[in-house]
């Protein structure tokens, strides 16, 4: 198996290191992981957490990257803003990725996870649609700065609603805008397991999502586990595999040096 959605202690909330993740690895059976640090700029956000030292992340990386039966490689999770064009575009042209999750963390300058007043006086369909509705300016706004966009459900995780599910016709008009935006700059999206990890019954984003986005062409998917404790790696993959053979993938795309590479879902598990 091929994780492609990884953090580490680098990243503000991980827990594991990277060595740890790289010794149980074979026990799960992964033979490649790519790292996905978090990089969130929280200019405007009210907050004590500090955007990633890129840098840094790198030297610790090279140190182990050569010192394991693992396939690893050098990939990071940008939270996208479209006030934050320039300094991520800055970071992403100095650094050598190979991969980029584009997601949306903070979403109209606040951070969905940790500032409920996101949510306050908004109906669910209020609140999801401001969601979607930036998700769909970033895509428009951004094109080398990501390859594929995360936990595109990320939004149900939060908020005092009850029931933690989009309902595609809801939303249909801006998720398949959303979805055929992603496929005309050739851009994927993730199945990130950790929904189901969490509780929520499904993956992110739902099946409903995933076959949209095969109805409407689209082909690159990649599959993480959005693991931030080593017990978490590949978690739920088999599960993921069964789902995306149901919604009539039989490829999912691992990238190297910013390129996917496609490899038959059967021959993972």
């Amino acid at each position: 198996m091929k994780d492609s959605h990884v953090h580490t202690n680098l990243s503000h909330d991980g827990i594991s290191s990277i060595e740890e993740y790289l010794d149980i690895a074979t026990e799960k059976g992964v033979d490649e992981i790519t790292f996905t640090e978090h990089f969130d700029i929280y200019d405007g956000v009210e907050t004590k957490l500090k955007t990633l030292d890129v840098d840094n992340y790198l030297k610790e990386y090279r140190k182990r990257k050569d010192d394991t039966k693992v396939k690893t490689n050098f990939g990071i999770e940008i939270g996208l803003r479209p006030e934050s064009y320039s300094k991520i575009r800055n970071m992403v042209i100095n650094h050598d990725f190979d991969f980029i999750i584009g997601s949306s963390h903070i979403t109209c300058k606040k951070d969905m996870s940790m500032d409920p007043t996101f949510f306050e006086g908004l109906s669910a369909q209020e609140a999801y649609m401001k969601y979607f509705n930036e998700v769909l300016e970033n895509i428009k706004k951004y094109y080398y700065e990501f390859d594929v966009y995360g936990h595109l459900d990320y939004v149900v995780r939060y908020g005092d609603y009850g029931i933690q599910q989009i309902n595609y016709d809801d939303y249909r008009d801006t998720l398949d805008a959303i979805l055929m935006t992603l496929i005309r700059k050739d851009k994927g999206i993730e199945i990130n397991t950790s929904g189901i990890r969490y509780g929520l019954g499904m993956p992110h984003p739902n099946m409903e999502i995933i076959k949209r986005y095969k109805e409407l062409g689209g082909k690159i998917i990649t599959v993480g586990s959005d693991a931030h404790q080593a017990k978490d790696l590949a978690s739920y993959f088999e599960m993921a595999y069964g789902m995306l053979q149901l919604a009539g993938f039989d490829e999912v795309a691992v990238y190297h040096h910013r390129k996917p590479d496609f490899v038959k879902i059967k021959s993972l598990y």
